[in-house]
């Protein structure tokens, strides 16, 4: 796995919208914030564009973040929020600057899409807040400041409290995966998840109990829950029942789809859409160890 270079002060990184369009002022304080982090910010020139639900057009989008993959001197790129979009974003761009240095990409849900990406050339990025989290996110819980100690240099390690449907066991892993939504959308596309070796994490958001279960059913029956190595599972925020109940929480749903399998399986991981949302490398090896007293992640 390649890791892009740490971030340095006086860095240059960028602020992009591939996806979803996003006030000024939102991304105007997150550059603020980033600037007192001691990095020179640039902006996106399509950034604040509006088409319909995307930020600006495929053309305006795919133009900004072609400029920033190309540019030597910047050395992240941040992006401005999820939504939809990324997917149509990425299938416009040119990806050989880039492969030759490697620059940090940072974001989370419909920015799994260039995670996807990044995990099948062996290239690590960081699944952590985006531009409009920056704000409430620092005021609240510090997971902006801990993406920024990981983008310096600092491997990630975390130690959460054991969950009740949790699986005991330690292993050794890629770290892969995102929103759960939109892995779905990727099976059978050359974005789809290569499984063995991998631990696997996911998170959503604004679904039905039943969708849950379909799509973990769908990496059930395509063999995925099967080859994974351990199962990271975040927040699931929002998640409904649509007119007739399912009679199970996601945690539930999520459970009794691995039972079959005798990898640990890890709940309650703080990421995803809520705060506090603690950034993880996605390409990293990581050490998982879960056990009754307590879950321990770590960098290996």
């Amino acid at each position: 796995m390649k890791f892009p270079p740490y971030l340095l002060p006086g860095d240059k990184v960028s602020i992009l919208s591939p996806a979803g369009k996003i006030s000024r002022q939102v991304v105007e304080r997150g550059a603020e914030l980033l600037r007192q982090q001691g990095f020179e910010v640039e902006i996106g020139g399509h950034v604040f564009d509006e088409e319909g639900v995307f930020a600006g057009s495929d053309r305006a989008r795919t133009a900004d973040m072609q400029k920033a993959l190309n540019d030597n001197s910047i050395k992240a790129i941040f992006f401005s929020r999820g939504g939809y979009g990324s997917i149509r974003t990425l299938l416009n761009l040119n990806w050989s600057s880039f492969f030759k240095k490697p620059k940090w990409l940072v974001g989370f849900s419909d920015i799994t899409v260039f995670h996807a990406f990044l995990s099948r050339h062996n290239i690590a990025s960081v699944h952590g807040v985006m531009t409009s989290w920056f704000e409430k996110d620092e005021l609240l819980t510090g997971s902006f400041t801990e993406m920024m100690e990981i983008l310096k240099g600092k491997q990630p390690q975390y130690t959460i409290n054991p969950g009740e449907l949790n699986r005991n066991g330690t292993v050794s892993g890629i770290l892969t995966g995102g929103n759960l939504s939109i892995i779905q959308s990727l099976r059978g596309t050359l974005l789809d998840i290569s499984p063995r070796g991998k631990i696997l994490f996911i998170e959503d958001i604004d679904e039905h109990h039943y969708h849950i279960d379909r799509m973990m059913q769908n990496l059930r029956t395509g063999n995925v829950l099967e080859k994974i190595s351990g199962l990271i599972v975040g927040y699931f925020t929002a998640i409904t029942d649509g007119e007739t109940p399912f009679d199970k929480t996601s945690a539930e749903i999520i459970r009794e789809a691995v039972e079959p399998y005798r990898y640990p399986v890890c709940f309650g991981f703080p990421a995803g859409h809520e705060l506090p949302n603690m950034p993880l490398i996605m390409g990293s090896r990581i050490l998982l160890n879960v056990s009754d007293n307590e879950v321990k992640i770590q960098t290996t």
